[in-house]
């Protein structure tokens, strides 16, 4: 007799699971909703309000009431804000707004919100690529260089003095003295933009394959008046064969790396343009190339879910390899070694727990 047929199903266990996609049904609409709120100002009009009124708080955050009021509904009903009991007063517990707004005592979370609705937009042409292959190009994903900025900001922007940078010893006083910087994969060029204002002897370079990336860091590096950087649009798939020899003290990757057509070939580009006793920093995503290895990741689902409808996609649609944002930290270590990289370290940082650094030198 089938085994299969024999098999009896656990009620209780199908209950519980019925019960799971309702919360994440609940969860979902709720990251939906936190992203509208931190976008349009919500979250700041809220966190010094007293218990207000939906007019009340319409009007502070120049809103239209309606909206307002059904947002309000969403994010009482899980949670997030507090209702009075005659449901017309809305409250935003400082606890909550220290991690929804920017420039608290918290850490701002709300802003990876923002990765639902980003995603959302590409989920049917995604469907379409589970069908036929292929992938979704980089021009689909309109607001993906600003949410990026933004999330760069809390994770290296925000450290890149005082953490990440003295991963190295010695590094800071070389930038201080003047050395020669590549950033692959620059995006808006905030990082970048940072150090050639902190470090006016040394001089800067951007590559990214974005026309909107690159045209905002050139706007904002004549708003800044700097004159020790500039930001090139490039496409990195052939990095291996046309880089410049030796040209970079410091070769930098934010994040970056994983995107790329063609991993292999960025990686080995960036060896051959590192001097001689250069260092190659780069940040990328922390986990293990064995996904039963990353099934206690406290964010392993939303970064997949971000490899998936972006990271991956992008590099297919180029022809490229896929590799994806959890490609890992073995596969990691491998392409660096076939770069031609002998001397890699690997590190964590208190304040990130989304990203490996790793140092490499020729």
């Amino acid at each position: 007799m089938c085994v299969a047929c024999k098999t009896e199903l656990n009620v209780d266990e199908m209950e519980a699971f019925g019960e799971r996609i309702v919360s994440i049904m609940n969860e979902s609409s709720l990251g939906l909703m936190i992203s509208i709120g931190y976008r349009v100002g919500l979250f700041e009009a809220m966190k010094s309000m007293r218990p207000s009124t939906s007019d009340e708080i319409a009007a502070s955050a120049q809103l239209n009431e309606r909206y307002v009021r059904e947002w309000l509904g969403a994010l009482a009903t899980g949670g997030i804000i507090e209702v009075e009991e005659e449901g017309k007063r809305y409250h935003l517990p400082a606890n909550h707004g220290a991690m929804l707004t920017e420039g608290g005592e918290g850490e701002c979370l709300a802003h990876l919100t923002q990765y639902i609705g980003l995603l959302g937009g590409v989920e049917d042409k995604i469907v379409d690529c589970f069908r036929k292959g292929g992938g979704v190009s980089y021009s689909e994903y309109p607001r993906f260089h600003e949410v990026m900025a933004t999330d760069s900001n809390q994770s290296v922007v925000s450290s890149i003095l005082d953490h990440i940078l003295p991963l190295d010893p010695g590094l800071i006083l070389r930038l201080k003295n003047g050395i020669r910087v590549l950033d692959v994969g620059c995006g808006r060029g905030n990082a970048l933009r940072l150090l050639a204002r902190e470090f006016s002897k040394s001089s800067f370079v951007g590559y990214d394959l974005s026309d909107e990336a690159i045209e905002f860091a050139r706007d904002a590096v004549f708003q800044e008046g700097l004159d020790n950087i500039v930001f090139e649009k490039r496409d990195l798939t052939s990095f291996h064969d046309d880089a410049p020899k030796g040209e970079f003290d410091l070769i930098t990757a934010f994040d970056a790396i994983h995107d790329q057509a063609r991993p292999d070939h960025v990686l080995a580009g960036i060896r051959h343009a590192l001097k001689r006793d250069g260092l190659f920093l780069m940040q990328d995503i922390g986990a293990s190339s064995n996904v039963a290895e990353n099934r206690e990741h406290p964010i392993g689902p939303l970064l997949y879910t971000i490899s998936c409808l972006h990271c991956m996609t992008v590099s297919l649609a180029q022809g490229g390899l896929g590799v994806g944002a959890m490609w890992g930290e073995q596969m990691t270590l491998q392409f660096l070694e076939e770069a031609g990289f002998q001397n890699t370290r690997r590190y964590t940082l208190d304040h990130d727990i989304q990203n490996y650094y790793y140092l490499a030198r020729n």
